[in-house]
């Protein structure tokens, strides 16, 4: 396991994450566990894990040892070392979000892989899925390769309790990302495409994922299976129609102006 070699900085945002180098020569942002987001680590490993299965742009991550002693010997991360396991995200040098590109005028990505990430957002309800949270790599002038990250509010927020997995939204999102993305989607069959994709993922596959969750994130054996219960859940009855609202009210509408 690689361990962490040199702290660089704290990156801006509330989900307290810091830039740290680490043994394998490479510079990763490191979300802590910490109070009052008890559910952000466990969310985006599970995110990242289907994300990859998917084929999506999603920076490699990987769950981290990092001793306490480490943590503690650095003021921006004393306090937060407490729990041995941390979530690690291969950082992008180069790279801006959403908001720093004004004008996103060609994409690199598959047609197939944009409709995989807004459906993918729906399936695991993103609520967070903001210009902020893609990475914007220039290939050339003007064309750029997008990626997602930051899924700490997947499962609808980065403190869910049990009940409200089973009351997750079924409402279309209003995401500025997904109208961008939607505008380099040129075949309406990419969505159903994804979709079949999403509801053949095997069960064992997910519940596999989510018993990799570390025991010092403190999600309960009722809580691990209720993550899956809600993904099953969800890709089977309300991911067909949320597919089908957002293709006439968002996708039907933009592209009528394209």
């Amino acid at each position: 396991m690689i361990e962490p070699v040199r702290y660089q900085k704290k990156l801006e945002g509330k989900s307290n994450a810091h830039l740290i180098t680490f043994s394998d020569g490479n510079d990763y942002v490191v979300k802590y566990f910490q109070p009052g987001f008890e559910k952000s680590l466990p969310n985006e490993w599970v995110a990242y894990c289907l994300a990859r299965f998917l084929e999506l742009p999603i920076p490699y991550a990987r769950i981290v040892d990092i001793p306490e002693e480490f943590s503690n010997n650095i003021k921006e991360l004393a306090g937060l070392g407490s729990v041995k396991y941390q979530y690690a995200s291969l950082y992008k040098p180069n790279c801006f979000d959403g908001h720093q590109v004004l004008d996103v005028s060609n994409l690199t990505n598959d047609q197939v892989q944009l409709a995989g990430i807004i459906l993918f957002d729906y399936w695991l309800c993103n609520t967070d899925r903001t210009r902020k949270n893609i990475l914007l790599h220039e290939v050339t002038p003007n064309i750029h390769g997008l990626s997602i990250i930051d899924h700490a509010e997947v499962f609808g927020t980065y403190n869910w309790d049990l009940p409200d997995l089973e009351n997750l939204p079924t409402t279309l999102l209003k995401s500025a990302t997904h109208q961008i993305m939607t505008l380099f989607i040129e075949e309406e069959e990419n969505f159903s495409e994804q979709l079949e994709i999403i509801q053949t993922i095997p069960v064992l596959l997910m519940e596999e994922i989510v018993d990799l969750i570390p025991e010092e994130w403190a999600v309960s054996k009722e809580e691990k299976k209720a993550m899956v219960s809600a993904l099953i859940r969800r890709r089977k009855k309300v991911l067909p129609e949320l597919t089908q609202r957002f293709i006439k009210k968002i996708y039907h509408p933009l592209k009528s102006y394209d």
